[in-house]
């Protein structure tokens, strides 16, 4: 009686430890580089430091500005800051001054 004989082969041994590993990087890279992974947790971090610092400027700009109105404001009016609001609007300066311009993003 003739009998055949099969050589074992490794590749079945093979097949469920390469899916895990497959399953395993792509969850593990989607953990790190996904849109609510790691690396996103420290974009955000900065992006939150970075709007912080915008928001320390228009606070620090809206003060300046509040303080400002509030020296115009009707009973206590500044004679200096209104002069120096008339003179920008309308443009003009005594014939003895000497006028310095300043760029709008100096102040």
């Amino acid at each position: 009686m003739w009998t055949r004989q099969h050589k074992q082969r490794n590749t079945g041994r093979l097949i469920i430890p390469s899916l895990c590993v497959a399953f395993l990087a792509y969850f593990g890279f989607h953990a790190y580089h996904g849109e609510f992974g790691i690396y996103s947790k420290y974009r955000l971090q900065a992006e939150a430091v970075d709007l912080q610092g915008k928001l320390d400027a228009v606070k620090a700009r809206r003060l300046d500005l509040q303080r400002r109105v509030q020296l115009v404001h009707q009973g206590t009016l500044e004679k200096d800051m209104l002069d120096e609001q008339a003179r920008k609007a309308l443009n003009v300066s005594h014939a003895d001054e000497i006028t310095i311009m300043l760029p709008a993003t100096a102040r």
